[in-house]
């Protein structure tokens, strides 16, 4: 089993004193457990630059979504490794352990995965963390996940928005319930195609512009440039 503070310690060096700072005020909701959405797939799973301010033209989410399945948690550790290409700046944690979300490593995740241009930072939805450790495990990658593009604020989001028609008005992004990207260990259709077997939310297939969009919607798919 993986030392959470040899794996967390791993991750917030490589980010350095700047990249986090103390430890912020976190809603006790945020880390509460709850619905499990890649338990099944953690458990079952042997142990074994990028494109420029493009982003999802996101489908609408239906108003009545489908019921979810009731899940048993695991308290089994997930970990993440990502890297901001715009920012180049790296992150390897321990983000759940337990059976709760442990909150520096969430705050460490939520600092790599701001919007670069305007430096905001926000709490993303964990339940995307999980999707990303539920492809990794899937898809058996021992890379970084390579982000494109996490949270975006409303101005960076009104900016990309006038430029493109592919990027949706109001952005699952913009909620931090979004994210871009790819693994560079697997190819883009592959891990559209575990994306899409999670069977966990909204997946976008953006070959042209080489990234997966995932995230916390309904499940739906579509193909953009």
């Amino acid at each position: 089993m993986i030392e959470r503070r040899k794996l967390l310690g791993l991750g917030l060096g490589v980010l350095g004193a700047s990249a986090v700072g103390p430890m912020a005020a976190f809603a006790q909701s945020k880390f509460s457990p709850g619905a499990d959405p890649i338990a099944d797939l953690l458990m079952k799973q042997d142990m074994g630059a990028a494109a420029e301010g493009m982003a999802d033209n996101e489908p609408p989410t239906p108003s009545v979504p489908e019921p979810e399945p009731t899940r048993v948690i695991s308290r089994e550790p997930r970990w993440l490794k990502l890297h901001n290409v715009h920012t180049q700046e790296k992150v390897e944690a321990v983000y759940f352990e337990k059976g709760a979300y442990v909150p520096d490593a969430v705050q460490a995740l939520d600092k790599v995965l701001r919007d670069y241009r305007t430096g905001d930072v926000a709490a993303m939805n964990p339940k995307l963390f999980d999707i990303m450790a539920g492809l990794a495990s899937r898809v058996e990658s021992k890379s970084h996940f390579q982000i494109i593009s996490g949270y975006r604020s409303p101005k960076t989001n009104a900016m990309l928005h006038a430029r493109s028609g592919e990027v949706a008005k109001r952005s699952l992004h913009m909620d931090g319930k979004a994210i871009d990207l790819y693994l560079e260990d697997v190819s883009l259709d592959r891990l559209r195609t575990a994306a899409l077997d999670l069977k966990q939310g909204g997946v976008g297939y953006y070959p042209v512009s080489n990234f997966v969009h995932v995230d916390v919607g309904a499940v739906r798919r579509w193909v953009g440039s």
